[in-house]
């Protein structure tokens, strides 16, 4: 008989790569990780994983057994969830993900009006960047995450999450308050992004999706971001803009107010940031998660 627990060792291992980040991820020593597996192979039979360096790999028979893990692990959870509304009728605990415009924009506001209308729901909020969210979403950390489209998302096709758009913003230019830019014809005119070509530029980490957008903005108007400062806290961004360190892009809702840095609109299709709501598939019909999505959507479409 295949033990669960183990399903769940392999899940990770996959998904994660090495032996000693499965096991961080699920609060176990690397030495038991692999004694897991081993029990698994043992248990079908069959060999699962191959070493290749540091890393390993999933044989063929171990993919077959992912396939049918991740449906026998959400049947699981949904099994759970319903002994729990069986003995908990509505009440209980939502684990939320979402960086931090979000959680000022969408989660904050979301909370207040849940108080009103779910108050058997209990919101746990964690500050997650847009790229770190569905990660703890998959491994189990978070109930929902709230994220950010780049090139590094989940497939759409995958089929253990479920999606809900929320948003869409455009970037805009952040400028210092001497840049050419603020001369005629005005500050509500629209700048080019190669007209930002030669200055320095203020980027947020590598990793953070935000980057990546901006990067491939830069890229289509034809020139690479000479990137001297960094930081992923857009108050932080506005601040360094301000003192002349450079230019940026910001998510137009990120801009924190007031400012003494420019604001200029870029001309369309300007760069946009697309957030959206992800729950696991297994947990998309739970009530106290529909709930909690019903109200950031209706939050989100104030926006």
């Amino acid at each position: 008989m295949i033990e669960v627990r183990r399903l769940r060792v392999l899940r990770a291992l996959a998904d994660h790569g090495t032996v000693t980040a499965a096991a961080e991820v699920l609060h176990l020593t690397p030495s038991a990780v692999s004694q897991q597996l081993a029990a698994l192979e043992s248990e079908v039979g069959q060999e699962l994983l191959e070493r290749r360096g540091r890393r390993v790999a999933i044989t063929s028979a171990g993919r077959l057994l992912l396939a049918h893990a991740d449906t026998i692990l959400a049947e699981v959870e949904r099994a759970e969830d319903a002994m729990r509304l069986h003995a908990n009728g509505v009440n209980g605990e939502v684990r939320i993900t979402a960086f931090a415009t979000a959680i000022t924009l969408l989660v904050a506001p979301a909370l207040t009006r849940l108080r009103e209308t779910t108050p058997g729901l209990s919101l746990v909020v964690r500050d997650a960047e847009g790229h770190q969210g569905i990660t703890q979403l998959l491994d189990g950390d978070a109930d929902l995450a709230i994220a950010v489209e780049h090139r590094g998302s989940p497939r759409p096709d995958d089929h253990r999450l479920a999606r809900i758009p929320l948003y869409a913003e455009p970037f805009v230019a952040v400028l210092p308050p001497a840049h050419p830019a603020a001369e005629p014809p005005g500050p509500t005119a629209p700048i080019e992004l190669a007209a930002l070509a030669e200055d320095d530029w203020v980027m947020p980490s590598p990793g953070n999706p935000i980057r990546d957008v901006v990067m491939l903005a830069c890229e289509q108007a034809g020139f690479q971001p000479r990137i001297v400062h960094q930081s992923d806290d857009f108050r932080a961004v506005a601040a360094l803009v301000a003192a002349g360190a450079g230019v940026s892009l910001v998510p137009r809702l990120a801009v924190p107010e007031p400012t003494l840095a420019l604001i200029r609109p870029l001309p369309d299709p300007a760069p946009t940031r697309r957030v959206y709501a992800a729950v696991r598939a297994s947990r998309a019909d739970h009530p106290l998660i529909t709930a909690t999505l019903g109200v950031l959507t209706e939050v989100a479409e104030k926006l």
